[in-house]
């Protein structure tokens, strides 16, 4: 039974500084929503003895069956320390790499982090994962060492060897907080030493060179997790016990006669006691004496798992609970499970929610305490600093700040994600309980109903025929009801930031690029209250919506309020029509978008979907449009081809969103295609050794079949006017990798030059609306000058050490692509014809091939989108641009026959990158995925025949410390990837789980049109090779999918069927 009536949270939610906002982020399997079960036990929402067992917030049937968490859910929580009454607002994330952007929405809305590691386990990917991603939104976190019960059962270890395993695992732990930290403060200090450089230097001694580095001043006392600063918890979350170091010093200092402070500083750590002395002294490991956390803690630990769980000595538990000041019940005392026994003794001893709770509300900071960095972070992007903000956009860091909810204050709420419940469970349909006026009128109406059923009954009379077809009428309108109230609600999971929400209230949705200082430079802007979010426009983004409903979200219950206050996480109802994923609501327009969610897993398995009977295409499109807004990480794609085309991070992922599709959203039975593998077409420098393994040179290479072409590729447009000549090179890693880096800056810098095109060609409309300041947009923000310095000296740095070909690289950049931000390059190398990207500023000749620079970017842009080999993007490519003419004398009159010039320079251009890409050596880039997989001793060699048959190789492998499992890293590639999990499940017995997650595009070393040239490979494979060439195979693959042409002769040998007996 529930210990607290909502009334009490709704009057805890108006104290922000009593708030606490947490999420608990851990690997997968690492012990989370056991956890949250016990913290959820301790308000009497569940049963104690069902915690670890119920996994309450695991609502969906999916994640019970699996046994993971998918969706990340919320859960309000009191909790009373030391007189001061808490309301904690828990999320539980889950752990699979598949579902890390629900991770990310989650941190978004919460100031600290409960990081949960198993001891035996250690460190795990998703927990490096975790941490990095509550590091990136500055947030608090405490940290959980789990199931030391394992250590016990399971390893067998002694106190001591606990003690040094557990030492360990906190300094993994701290290794990765600490790694994160360096390289943060690092990243700063070169900003820092830009913003001094810029104010005037005083005068100094010029031999002096200040050599101190930021890392020696930076403060990093609260970075690190240590038992003795109280934010460590040892913990069972299985058992339901866990302590700090303060719990039990608060159980030693009367025993001892020692003072509590005195006993948290040497609890942990290489103090031991001296018996003789009575002092506590440093140095136990060197004097070979035992930590006083071994004597005093994990020794009482031992002496308890050892007498009741292992030896099952049950006449000594009645003597150990008198010890401890402990009660059982004569029905647990009785009990033939000694776990049983041992899990209520040490829930009474050492409650787990009891201190995992008092940690969060001491250690963790509440919504008031928000810093201005984190503030910062929220509203600028990468490529945007503060500064750069409109005045009215930087005055609102001060409401975040203050987290005030008063009237004057504007409303500031962030919406993470959306999620969808069934109609029925929404506190509204709910049936309510009856009063006792409404039970005595329900009585008498029953009376009266039987009292007509017996004059009836008398009478014998005929019922009416305009009352059945009342009640049929009244059934088709159910019919219809029920057909609406099978569609799901959505509700919004967000935080209120500033500000008090209230029912009813009309607020402005600001979509995820809503830019404020461009709206507030247009004079008398009015947002049209009709409009929703699918009548936008592709450069408008917000609309004006009132908010219907207002939850505090409980697991999987919600309570209706009527007003939710700054710092509490609610949800909200009726906004499905404004919100696709993520947005900002607020009163004002001022209020900038947040910074967009950094998610680690990249969405890279694609599948098609059609619906099993075509009729119901309308149902799927629809389905497919509420998955898409429930979902944070899935992408719904409609291909050209007109396919449906879902975007998913993984399998396990995959399988979710077709089992939601299928059962929540569309209702319809579903097709589902073989999954869809991207692939990266590029070019490589000519190989210096063959298949065979052979140096290459000009003797040995049959040139019967070969023809030298040039490389530089000259085309014309159909008229004759425009001639030009491309070459096609392959792009050192590094620059690729810069790129590749970049692509949010290029876009910035790509949209500038089209704004500055624009601007040049409509001088006379521009000089029209100076009331409207365009002109502001053309600016770059400080912050972005800087960023283009930096990417621009990093290109030099890289471009200096590759050779004298690329020495100008940076000046030469004409565009880059596909989509403007790409790792191609298109380099401007003609004699006569200037062009800017990076170099913005540069003045430009009056030139007429100016007009159709846009055509000619465009031509590039088309060919690195869609390659030769399979219509895939290029990548890694640069194509220079030798020459360029324009000719318009000649030909006049032909110009109605081909169209118009710009056209025809754009297909000429595309053309003539393809030709220029064909004449290298081509291959096929392979998506890759870095495989973790923690494996046992005995099936390792099975591991390895699986990765061998799917093209994998191992990386590295190391036995984990204090257990015979081996920790396996892998790449593969994601073409052979499908059912993997599957497969090693089957093979290893299930001692084998992978996590995989999207690593990098790798060269597939063969040419996909390859065929032995060199004597060698004549020797090796003779004239006619008919083995498999892996990449052709992939190549043709994806050709056949999208309806291109192959090589593949259906019938070789055609022979007239001759039939044995004619029937005659």
């Amino acid at each position: 039974m529930r210990l607290v009536d909502g009334s009490k949270l709704l009057e805890l939610q108006n104290t922000p500084v009593n708030i606490r906002n947490i999420c608990i982020v851990a690997h997968v399997d690492h012990g989370k929503t056991t956890l949250a079960d016990s913290l959820i036990s301790s308000n009497g929402i569940i049963s104690q003895r069902m915690s670890g067992k119920l996994r309450y917030m695991d609502s969906r049937p999916d994640e019970q069956e699996r046994g993971i968490t998918m969706k990340s859910s919320s859960i309000s929580l009191y909790h009373a320390v030391e007189k001061q009454e808490y309301l904690v607002n828990l999320i539980d994330s889950p752990g699979h790499v598949d579902f890390s952007s629900e991770v990310s929405t989650a941190v978004r809305l919460c100031d600290g982090a409960i990081v949960v590691v198993d001891v035996v386990e250690g460190v795990c990917p998703q927990t490096r994962l975790a941490l990095k991603q509550a590091y990136s939104e500055n947030i608090q976190a405490v940290l959980v060492l789990n199931k030391i019960d394992r250590l016990i059962l399971e390893m067998q270890m002694t106190p001591l060897d606990a003690y040094v395993h557990l030492t360990q695992v906190m300094e993994q732990v701290n290794a990765v907080m600490g790694e994160l930290f360096a390289s943060e403060v690092l990243g700063n200090e070169e900003t820092k030493i830009d913003k001094q450089e810029m104010k005037e230097k005083p005068k100094e001694d010029n031999n002096f060179y200040d050599w101190t580095s930021a890392l020696e001043d930076a403060d990093d006392s609260n970075l690190y997790f240590s038992p003795e600063q109280g934010n460590v918890v040892f913990a069972s979350a299985i058992d339901g016990w866990g302590f700090t170091v303060h719990t039990f010093a608060r159980l030693f200092s009367e025993k001892l006669g020692v003072k509590e402070e005195i006993l948290r500083k040497v609890l942990w750590g290489d103090f031991y006691l001296n018996s003789k002395t009575k002092r506590f002294m440093k140095g136990a490991q060197e004097k070979a004496k035992k930590p006083l956390f071994v004597q005093l803690v994990l020794d009482n630990l031992w002496n308890v798992y050892e007498t009741i769980a292992m030896r099952n000595e049950k006449e000594k538990v009645p003597i150990i609970c008198e010890k401890l000041g402990i009660k059982l019940t004569t029905r647990d005392l009785r009990h033939t499970d000694s776990r049983i026994q041992l899990q209520s003794l040490m829930m009474q001893w050492l409650p787990l929610s009891q201190t995992v709770l008092n940690m969060v509300c001491i250690k963790l900071p509440s919504p008031k305490e928000i810093g201005p960095e984190k503030v910062e972070k929220l509203m600028c992007t990468k490529i945007c600093d503060f500064e750069s903000l409109h005045p009215q956009t930087q005055e609102l860091r001060n409401d975040f700040l203050a987290c005030d909810s008063s009237s004057e204050r504007p409303v500031i709420v962030y919406i993470s994600k959306m999620f969808s419940v069934d109609k029925s469970m929404l506190p509204e349909n709910k049936p309510k309980a009856l009063t006792a006026e409404e039970m005595t009128l329900r009585r008498e109406r029953a009376r009266q109903m039987r009292e007509q059923m017996k004059l009836n009954e008398v009478n014998l009379q005929a019922i009416p025929m305009t009352e059945e077809k009342k009640d049929d009428n009244a059934q088709e309108d159910s019919n219809e009801n029920e057909k609406e109230e099978n569609q799901p609600a959505f509700i919004a999971f967000a935080r209120v930031f500033s500000g008090r929400l209230r029912k009813g209230d009309k607020v402005y949705v600001l979509g995820p690029k809503h830019d404020p200082s461009r709206i507030l430079n247009i004079k008398d802007f009015e947002v049209d209250p009709n409009k929703k979010l699918k009548d936008l426009k592709s450069d408008e983004h917000i609309t004006c919506a009132e908010i219907k409903s207002l939850y505090i979200l409980m697991g999987r219950e919600l309570e209706e309020i009527d007003e939710a206050v700054a710092g509490n996480i609610v949800g909200i109802g009726g906004l499905e029509e404004h919100v696709l994923k993520t947005a900002t609501l607020s009163t004002t327009i001022a209020c900038p978008a947040f910074s967009e969610l950094q998610s680690a897993a990249v969405p890279i398995l694609r599948v098609a979907l059609e619906p099993a009977n075509p009729s119901q295409l309308p149902q799927l499109v629809k389905g497919l449009k509420l998955l898409n807004q429930s979902d944070s990480c899935v992408q719904v794609l409609l291909q050209e081809s007109g396919e449906h085309v879902i975007v998913t991070a993984g399998e396990v992922h995959l399988e979710r969103c077709l089992e939601d599709l299928k059962n929540n959203y569309a209702k319809i039975p579903i097709s589902v295609s073989e999954p869809i593998v991207p692939f990266r077409e590029t070019i490589i420098e000519p190989p210096k050794i063959d298949m065979a393994n052979e140096e290459i040179d000009s003797q040995n290479i049959d040139k019967g079949h070969d023809t030298e072409v040039d490389p530089v590729i000259t085309v014309l447009t159909n008229n004759k006017q425009s001639r030009i000549k491309i070459r096609a090179r392959s792009l050192p890693n590094e620059i690729t990798a810069l790129l590749d880096k970049s692509t949010d800056l290029l876009k910035a810098v790509s949209q500038h030059i089209k704004s500055l095109h624009g601007s040049s060609k409509n001088e006379n409309i521009e000089n029209k609306l100076d009331d409207l300041n365009i002109n502001g947009t053309h600016e770059l923000s400080d912050r972005m000058l800087k960023l283009i310095e930096i990417f621009i000296e990093e290109l030099k740095n890289i471009s200096s050490k590759l050779g004298p070909e690329w020495s100008n690289v940076a000046e030469q950049i004409w565009s880059v692509g596909p989509r403007n931000c790409g790792p191609n390059l298109l380099l401007n190398q003609t004699p006569d014809y200037d062009t800017k990207f990076l170099y913005h500023k540069n003045e430009l000749k009056e030139d007429p091939r100016f007009e159709y620079e846009s055509s000619f970017v465009n031509g590039f842009q088309l060919a690195s989108l869609a390659g030769p080999l399979c219509e895939e993007p290029m990548m890694g490519v640069a194509f220079c641009v030798e020459e360029w003419s324009l000719d318009k004398s000649e030909g006049d009159d032909v110009g109605h026959t081909f169209g118009p010039l710009s056209g025809q320079i754009m297909s000429a251009v595309k053309d003539g990158c393809r030709k220029a890409f064909q004449v290298q050596p081509q291959r096929l880039m392979a998506a890759m995925y870095s495989c973790d997989i923690v494996v046992d001793q005995k099936v390792l060699g099975k591991l390895y025949a699986a990765l061998g048959r799917r093209g994998g190789r191992v990386v590295g492998s190391d036995l984990q410390t204090g257990s015979a499992s081996f920790r396996v890293q892998a790449l593969m590639p994601v073409a052979e990837s499908f059912k993997f999990a599957l497969e090693l499940r089957t093979h290893t017995s299930g001692l084998a789980a992978p996590q995989l997650l999207f690593s990098h595009w790798e060269v597939i070393e063969i040419d996909p049109f390859w065929r032995p040239r060199t004597e060698e490979e004549y020797l090796q494979w003779g004239e006619k090779w008919d083995g498999v060439n892996r990449a052709k195979a992939y190549m043709d693959a994806v050709r056949a999918r999208k309806g291109l042409a192959t090589d593949k002769h259906l019938v070789q040998h055609a022979e007239k069927q001759r039939t044995l007996s004619k029937k005659k």
